[in-house]
């Protein structure tokens, strides 16, 4: 599947890749758990990202596939945050690891109010290189995240529990209003 994409699985992503995959019956406790570990291993070595895969963009955020199961029961994608970039309020509707490659980045959890009303939950996360944090309806899946630098980029190696660019999902404004949307990829037409 990565050949299509333009460029050879680099072997420590395919070392990430044969370490998951094994967990994907063991359900979202143990995937999150033994995936979290796997997936900090990968983000110890900033060697292996291919160039074409951490390009910015100057108006939004790119986000790259870097590995589809044939059987879209997981996606690998890198995210490209230009300086100052945000994603909008939004949903993934299944289990998730994000982890920083490079800079930081910043994540507001929300809850919904008995009202509809969207409101933050908690105080923002930072998660600098090498850390990881866990999505899903399980734990929590509505959020919004930014690049935590205004003057440089930042990259995150995101799982996803599905070929997340094909899922429909949800954009939310803070009156609750939701509306659908599916994210795609930069390196897929």
């Amino acid at each position: 599947m990565v050949q299509a994409l333009g460029f050879d699985t680099p072997p420590r992503l395919r070392h990430f890749i044969d370490g998951l995959e094994p967990l994907l019956d063991a359900g979202e406790q143990r995937i999150v758990e033994r995936g979290s570990a796997l997936l900090r291993e990968l983000l110890a070595h900033d060697d292996w990202l291919p160039q074409s895969a951490a390009l910015p963009d100057p108006r939004h955020y790119r986000q790259y596939l870097l590995y589809r199961d044939p059987a879209a029961r997981f996606s690998v994608l890198s995210f490209v945050w230009g300086p100052g970039q945000s994603t909008p309020i939004h949903d993934h509707t299944v289990w998730g690891l994000v982890g920083l490659l490079r800079g930081a980045e910043v994540s507001q959890d929300y809850v919904r109010g008995a009202d509809g009303t969207l409101a933050p939950d908690g105080p923002p996360l930072r998660l600098e290189a090498g850390a990881v944090a866990a999505v899903s309806p399980a734990l929590g899946d509505i959020h919004q995240v930014f690049n935590a630098y205004d003057d440089r980029i930042s990259i995150g190696i995101h799982v996803y529990g599905a070929d997340i660019g094909a899922v429909d999902r949800s954009i939310f404004s803070a009156d609750g209003g939701r509306k659908p949307f599916r994210s795609g990829y930069a390196n897929i037409g």
